[in-house]
C-alpha cells in the first residue's frame, strides 16, 4: 500500500528533528569561531587577519561547493551524505586542536567547511522537499538550529579554552560534535511518494507553476537579483559572528559584567549567549511571518531592521549593557536570511530541483565572507570599527528597498510569463522520484 500524508506526519516532523539536531552540531565551527581567535593568536603569534583568513576559508568551501553537493545530495540521499559531512567537521575541529602553522589551520578550515556545507545543505533541503505546505516555517527551523545552536555551547567553550586551552576545545568539541552528526544521519531519508500533503490554494498562488534546472536559474535575472541582495545582507552579519569577540575587547566592554533578567555574565559572554538564541529564534519567526505576508515584504522589514540596528550598535557598543542588547537585535534581524531566501528560491523556481538550486544562491555567503578580511583591514586602518558599520549599514537599507522595488514586480512578472510544462518522467533517484509524484 503507497504511504499517505497522514502516515508521513510523524515521519516529517522526525527529519526536521534530524535536521536540527545535525545544524546545532555544526553551528560552532561558524559560530564559536570567534571564542578561538584571540587564544590562538596569542599562543602562536600569529596576526588577527592572518587568523581569520580561516574563517573566509571555511565560509568559501561551505557555500561555493554547495551547488555539486546538491546534486550529489538529490542523487545519494541525505543519510550518507550528512554521515560524510559529519566525519569531516570532526576531523576538522580535531586538526585545529594540532595546528602549529597557518597552513594546517587553513586546510582544517576547508576540511570543515565542505563538511558543514553538506550536512546544511542536505538539512535544508530534506525540510523543503517533506514540507511543500509549511515551506518557510520548516526552513526557518532547520536554519534556526545553525543559528541558535552553539548557544548551548557558548560557556562550555569559553570555561574549556579558559580552564584547559583552545587546543582541548577543539579536540573535545569536535569529537562530540562529528559522532553526533553520524549518529543523525542513520535516520534521514527523502519523502516517499504520497507522504507529504498537499499545499493549499493559497500556498500554491504564491510559487511558480514549473521546476527550473540549475541552468535555466542562471539566465533568470532575477537569481542575480537576489544573489546581490544575500551578499549585502550576509555580510554585515558575517564580519559580527567573525569579530565580535575582538570588537568587544577593543570597545573595553568584553570582561565588564553585565546583569540582564537576573542572569551577571561577562558582557562578550552574554551577548555571544544571547545573539545565538536570537539568531536561531529568528529564523522560524520570520519564516513563519513570511509564509503568511509573503516574502519579499518580510524581507523589507527585516532588512530594514538589520540597518537600524548596527547603526545603533556603532553608537552605542562603548556601553556593555547595550552591547549586549544591541548585538542581540543585530543578529535577530540577521539570521532570517537563512529561511527568507531558500523559501522565496524554491517558491521561484519549483522543488524538483531545490537542494542544487538553492544551493547556487546560498554561495553568495561565500562572496560575503570575502569582506571579512576587509573589515579587520579597515578597523586596523582607520583605528575605528565606525567605517565598518556605516558601509553595512548602507546596504543592509539598500537591500531592503530591493525586495519590494525589484524583487517584488520582477517575480510578478516571472509569474505571468510562466507556462507550466508537460509532466516528464524523473529518473529512479532517491530524493527525486518522491518529487515527481506531487
Amino acid at each position: 500500500m503507497s504511504p499517505n500524508p497522514a502516515q508521513g506526519n510523524g515521519w516529517r516532523w522526525l527529519q526536521l528533528a534530524l535536521g536540527v539536531a545535525c545544524m546545532v552540531m555544526i553551528a560552532n565551527l561558524q559560530y564559536g569561531w570567534t571564542l578561538f581567535v584571540t587564544p590562538i593568536e596569542q599562543a602562536q603569534g600569529w596576526s588577527r587577519r592572518d587568523i581569520q583568513i580561516a574563517f573566509t576559508i571555511f565560509i568559501l568551501m561551505q557555500t561555493w561547493l554547495v551547488p555539486l553537493e546538491g546534486w550529489l545530495i538529490d542523487r545519494f540521499g541525505p543519510a550518507i551524505s550528512v554521515g560524510l559531512g559529519g566525519l569531516m567537521v570532526g576531523c576538522a575541529w580535531v586538526a585545529n586542536s594540532y595546528a602549529t602553522s597557518l597552513v594546517v589551520l587553513y586546510l582544517a578550515a576547508a576540511l570543515g567547511g565542505v563538511g558543514a556545507g553538506v550536512v546544511y545543505s542536505a538539512s535544508v533541503g530534506n525540510a523543503l522537499k517533506w514540507f511543500p505546505d509549511k515551506r518557510g516555517l520548516a526552513a526557518g527551523i532547520v536554519a534556526g538550529g545553525f543559528g541558535g545552536g552553539s548557544a548551548l555551547t557558548v560557556i562550555p567553550i569559553a570555561n574549556t579554552i579558559q580552564s584547559y586551552g583552545y587546543q582541548s576545545a577543539f579536540l573535545w568539541f569536535g569529537l562530540g560534535q562529528g559522532l553526533i552528526v553520524v549518529a543523525a544521519a542513520l535516520f534521514l531519508r527523502a519523502p516517499k511518494a504520497g507522504e507529504t500533503p498537499a499545499p493549499s490554494a493559497a500556498t500554491l498562488a504564491a510559487q511558480g507553476l514549473r521546476d527550473f534546472t540549475p541552468g535555466q536559474v542562471l539566465r533568470t535575472p532575477m537569481f542575480w537579483v537576489l544573489y546581490a541582495m544575500f551578499v549585502m545582507v550576509c555580510a554585515g552579519g558575517l564580519m559580527a559572528v567573525a569579530q565580535l569577540a575582538p570588537m568587544a575587547r577593543d570597545y573595553g566592554v568584553a570582561n565588564v559584567p553585565v546583569s540582564v533578567l537576573g542572569l551577571t555574565l561577562p558582557a562578550l559572554q552574554f551577548a555571544l549567549s544571547i545573539d545565538r538564541i536570537l539568531n536561531g529564534l529568528t529564523r522560524p519567526f520570520f519564516g513563519w511571518v513570511s509564509d503568511h505576508i509573503g516574502r519579499e515584504n518580510t524581507m523589507f522589514i527585516a532588512f530594514g531592521l538589520e540597518g537600524i540596528g548596527i547603526w545603533l550598535l556603532a553608537s552605542f557598543a562603548h556601553d556593555p549593557v547595550l552591547f549586549v542588547v544591541l548585538s542581540g537585535f543585530v543578529f535577530f534581524a540577521w539570521g532570517e536570511i537563512y529561511s527568507l531566501f531558500p523559501s522565496l528560491c524554491t517558491d521561484i523556481y519549483g522543488r524538483r530541483f531545490a537542494t542544487a538550486n538553492y544551493g547556487m544562491l546560498y554561495t553568495a555567503k561565500g562572496t560575503a565572507a570575502l569582506l571579512v578580511p576587509i573589515s579587520s583591514w579597515l578597523q586596523e586602518a582607520s583605528g575605528s570599527w565606525n567605517g565598518v558599520f556605516y558601509v553595512v549599514v548602507v546596504a543592509n537599507l539598500v537591500a531592503s528597498a530591493m525586495a519590494l522595488l525589484v524583487v517584488k514586480p520582477l517575480r510578478a512578472r516571472m509569474a505571468r510569463r510562466q507556462v507550466a510544462p508537460p509532466a516528464r518522467p524523473l529518473p529512479d533517484v532517491p530524493g527525486l522520484a518522491s518529487e515527481a509524484a506531487r
